[in-house]
């Protein structure tokens, strides 16, 4: 179900809390302007006929051996929607009777609270957070010892009990209240990364700007071989999907391969002998 018109949010399950990409900060210029570059070329062809990000996407030079017959496989296995992210994902953590601003503010502090943290935590915090009133000015209110009491045991919760002061100041000063409408804008915030921007993007303003690349994301595409060869970081696998991967399943990727990963491609102990692609997968356990 959507939210009023408008609004910039809809209902979605194609979202995760999963561990956000911990980007780099010294040293790291280049990357960080090629990074945007990518990013602003696609928002800016979105829906206007700009020269780049048509919404055909040109026919891939390379794509992965039986990629569209694993992707139909895992949606079987996902069929069910019982996976944590399922129950428990950013689109259940937001009050849905809020004001549309207020409503993404609360989207984009649930991605910040979800770093290096499991959806049950992420999820319980959010609870308490909205049981205390979650706006930006009550959070601007609040001292960090009562956030800090609040969203504890979330990982590392004394950093983002700062970086979440920040940036509310931030949003106040700066947006009027409201989180800002592009990923470049979004990653400039304290404490918030590439998979928390673009994630940010689809529910908050329901604008798909790039594929969201978590722990989960990172290592299921690697282990299929859906990188033409293999990457150390998130930001790496995102930007070498999305040379390939055709942008109509970009919103549903993330929340596809999170709930696959939670269930059964595991990080230690995959269990391969459930997943119906076992015959197909490169990093399969035969036995």
């Amino acid at each position: 179900s959507s939210l009023p018109l408008g609004s910039g949010l809809k209902k979605s399950p194609f979202v995760s809390l999963a561990a956000s990409t911990v980007h780099s900060t010294a040293g790291t210029q280049r990357r960080s302007r090629r990074r945007k570059s990518i990013t602003i070329a696609y928002e800016a062809g979105q829906g206007d006929g700009a020269e780049q990000g048509t919404s055909e996407p040109q026919k891939p030079c390379w794509e992965p051996r039986h990629w569209r017959q694993q992707l139909e496989r895992i949606r079987e296995m996902r069929r069910k929607r019982d996976a944590p992210v399922d129950e428990m994902g950013v689109d259940k953590c937001y009050d849905s009777s809020a004001p549309p601003q207020v409503m993404r503010y609360q989207v984009l502090l649930s991605l910040m609270l979800s770093s290096q943290t499991k959806d049950q935590v992420t999820s319980a915090a959010m609870l308490r957070l909205r049981q205390h009133g979650l706006t930006v000015d009550s959070i601007l209110q609040m001292d960090d010892a009562t956030l800090g009491q609040i969203i504890y045991p979330v990982g590392f919760w004394r950093n983002k009990v700062k970086y979440i002061k920040q940036t509310t100041a931030i949003l106040k000063q700066k947006y009027g209240g409201d989180i800002p409408r592009t990923v470049e804008e979004l990653v400039q915030l304290p404490g918030v990364g590439p998979k928390m921007a673009h994630l940010a993007m689809t529910i908050a303003w329901d604008s798909v700007s790039g594929i969201a690349v978590d722990t989960h994301v990172h290592r299921i595409t690697n282990r299929l071989k859906w990188v033409k060869k293999e990457t150390k970081y998130p930001e790496e696998t995102r930007i070498a999907l999305e040379e390939w991967l055709p942008r109509d399943l970009w919103r549903e990727i993330n929340w596809l391969l999170v709930g696959f990963g939670q269930q059964t491609c595991l990080p230690v102990n995959p269990r391969c002998s459930n997943c119906l692609n076992q015959d197909i997968c490169p990093a399969a356990k035969r036995c």
